[in-house]
């Protein structure tokens, strides 16, 4: 379910960059985290390409998960994004445009310590519109069958996230992550490094990659014996003296911030992939093995199912209970009457939505000149019928309804899905896109009818008193 909550979306307050260097293409990389408008989410740019391309961080977007997880648009790419998306989600932050000038993001320590560290510099402030989460209602599932791998998401109050990793290794064996609370994720999750085990490392020494790997930004588990060999090439390849074994399997005397390190950074990439999905979460996620593939197969799963919601978010209302209002109630407060008054009943109402409805029956007067033969209701009255819903919930900010009248000033975006006949009842939602400011409302209506949507527009009204 999608739900427009109380709290207001976020974005940084100024600009801010880091520099580093990338983990495969080795190139040095100045990245800009810059403040981004309301809903806009979470853009990449490429500054060093014509025409400063912009890549969504979206799941149809994702082309390769091989060694992170890679982003292409019309042939520029985002590459090992995770990390930075991560930062983001875990403090919080809606809308932020992320510059580039190369394909990736600086490695930094492998974890998202630096890029939460760097984010806080700038600032976050709220922005003057309502955030959306995507409500976990049901258990949702993906397998990949041929790794074993398993993302499973089943309600929960708040966004948690559960990894339970198991390598088979003797030096890396089962080991389990929580995240309960988002708001821990700096403390807990942020500053866990990315980690490889060593046969990996010498098939991407060999491949070409990690130009721009280190010892200092990577842990690397020896799960093979060390030869000579091994080790005149790591030496080599990490510009080091000399490399040695801890007693706890790990190159170079790196020391673990937590024993569970490898699944808190597992944790970390979760939260990174599903990042993709462009909308908060509630649920509690329970990934099994997870890794990139299976991370945004599922994010690409989660994103198909709030699509069909965003389109047929029919809400759940009983028609039988007790109105909120009755059509007595609506009059007190609307100066509409019959036969132009188009609410019958409002089942909910708060700060920020309405809901209500109206019985279609063969007595309406319109039916008389539109098409009497095959009667349809016009498009436009249903479209009136939901600013009329929509004034309900702009003229019940006011103590004194009854003393104002709303005129809307604009209509945008306007769809008609399905028609309307007599023995439908329509049910509206409107709710707003930002906060009433100076009388003035912006909101969202939804028109629905037999459980399908059958208009939408975005719609601007200003309330004035009566004189």
């Amino acid at each position: 379910m999608i739900y427009k909550t109380e709290a207001k979306q976020t974005t940084i307050s100024k600009k801010v960059s880091l520099t580093g260097v990338g983990l495969h293409t080795g190139k040095e990389v100045k990245i800009n985290f810059l403040p981004a408008e309301i809903n806009d989410g979470y853009k990449f740019r490429r500054i060093d390409l014509e025409g400063l391309p912009i890549i969504n961080a979206d799941a149809s977007l994702v082309t390769n998960t091989q060694r992170g997880t890679c982003l292409e648009n019309n042939g520029v790419t985002i590459q090992t994004c995770e990390h930075v998306l991560a930062a983001l989600v875990g403090l919080e932050i809606d809308n932020v445009t992320i510059e580039l000038n190369t394909s990736e993001p600086p490695i930094m320590d492998g974890s998202s310590k630096y890029f939460i560290e760097a984010l806080e510099l700038a600032g976050i402030k709220e922005l003057e519109a309502f955030r959306e989460v995507f409500i976990v209602k049901d258990v949702i599932s993906y397998v990949d069958e041929e790794s074993g791998s398993e993302i499973t998401i089943i309600p929960s109050e708040e966004y948690q996230v559960t990894t339970m990793v198991d390598f088979g290794t003797k030096v890396l064996g089962t080991q389990n992550a929580n995240l309960l609370h988002l708001s821990d994720f700096k403390k807990d999750i942020s500053d866990s490094r990315t980690f490889s085990f060593l046969h990996e490392l010498e098939m991407l020494l060999e491949r070409g990659l990690i130009k721009g790997g280190d010892l200092n930004n990577a842990i690397v588990y020896v799960d093979k014996p060390l030869s000579e060999e091994t080790m005149e090439r790591l030496k080599l390849a990490f510009n080091k003296e000399s490399i040695s074994v801890t007693s706890n399997g790990i190159l170079d005397n790196l020391t673990l911030h937590h024993p569970n390190e490898a699944a808190r950074h597992k944790l970390l990439d979760v939260i990174g992939d599903l990042a993709l999905i462009g909308t908060r979460i509630q649920g509690k996620v329970i990934a099994n093995k997870p890794g990139h593939f299976v991370n945004t197969q599922f994010a690409k799963k989660l994103s198909k199912i709030i699509k069909i919601e965003r389109r047929n978010k029919v809400p759940n209302i009983d028609l039988n209970q007790t109105p909120v209002m009755d059509v007595n109630a609506i009059m007190d407060m609307l100066p509409h009457r019959p036969p132009f008054l188009f609410v019958d009943k409002v089942y909910e109402l708060s700060s920020n939505h309405v809901i209500g409805c109206k019985n279609i029956t063969m007595n309406e007067t319109f039916f008389q000149g539109h098409f009497p033969g095959a009667p349809v209701m016009p498009g436009v009255l249903i479209i009136e019928a939901m600013a009329q819903t929509g004034g309900i919930l702009v003229l019940n900010t006011v103590p004194d309804p009854e003393n104002y009248l709303t005129f809307f000033m604009k209509m945008d975006k306007v769809k008609f899905k399905q028609k309307v006949v007599p023995g439908d009842t329509l049910i509206f939602k409107c709710s707003l896109i930002t906060p009433i400011r100076r009388g003035i409302c912006h909101m969202q209506g939804y028109a629905y009818a037999n459980g399908k949507l059958c208009a939408e527009a975005e719609l601007m009204a200003q309330i004035s008193k009566v004189k």
